[in-house]
């Protein structure tokens, strides 16, 4: 595993030599990955979230602020599980907007969730107008942009002023008992069941990779930290059994 003292001040983990070789390859293996796995993301999600996923987001949602009416942007939408509940929320999927540099993701994504304008794009570049949107999430793709810096100043350019800032993350746990349990849990027994699930495709990958991202990413204190960079008021991370990471902030 990389030294985490190699990250750059921009990036959420340090180079993952054995995935890819340098930065700039990152994006392109990332979008392959969730290209090929697409059509088993949601089955993978049910293994990895034991079916308490939907509920985790929604509850996630209504406590960060979004009430009907309210026009959203779900960031690294993949195949809309998180959109999914903002549609529930808002009231109306043509409040609701998803964007995914993946496009089989998208593609997914388009089964799933009528009446939502989905869109191809990243974190970094949004292809939306400056204060367009009262609510942005990201859910689970934080340690995949390239850049947090970049990605932050999009999301409080898009963001009305007063807007809501939701990102939910998996963050790695400070008690070495949890770390172990977690590190076990993800980094062996879910990519193993998706293996089996999907022998024939990279689902397993996915996940293995999902878990060496976590265990080198960049700390809580970093990722708020760089959110009042970003110009963010009242950033917040509120966490759940040393995993679950919910980042709020006002734009």
């Amino acid at each position: 595993m990389p030294d985490a003292s190699t990250v750059p001040d921009a990036a959420p983990h340090p180079v993952l030599t054995h995935r890819y070789a340098t930065a700039e390859r990152r994006e392109g293996f990332v979008r392959a990955l969730f290209d090929q796995t697409a059509p088993h993301y949601d089955r993978i999600d049910r293994i990895f979230s034991l079916g308490t996923g939907p509920g985790y987001r929604r509850r996630a949602l209504a406590t960060a602020g979004l009430r009907p009416g309210m026009r959203v942007l779900d960031v690294a939408t993949g195949t809309g599980l998180v959109a999914r509940e903002a549609v529930r929320l808002a009231g109306d999927a043509a409040l609701v907007t998803g964007l995914d540099p993946s496009e089989g993701m998208l593609a997914e994504a388009r089964k799933n969730l009528p009446g939502v304008t989905l869109l191809r794009g990243k974190a970094e570049a949004i292809p939306l107008a400056d204060a367009s949107v009262d609510f942005l999430s990201m859910g689970y793709a934080l340690r995949h942009v390239a850049d947090l810096h970049a990605a932050f100043a999009e999301y409080r350019r898009v963001l009305r002023p007063g807007g809501t800032l939701l990102i939910l993350e998996i963050g790695r746990p400070e008690s070495r008992l949890a770390r172990g349990i977690v590190r076990a849990y993800m980094g062996g027994v879910i990519p193993a069941a998706c293996w089996i699930a999907a022998p024939r495709h990279r689902s397993g990958e996915l996940m293995a990779y999902y878990w060496e991202t976590i265990a080198a990413c960049v700390p809580a204190e970093t990722i708020l930290g760089a959110l009042s960079a970003a110009g963010f008021s009242d950033a917040t991370c509120a966490t759940e059994l040393e995993v679950f990471r919910a980042y709020s902030a006002r734009a």
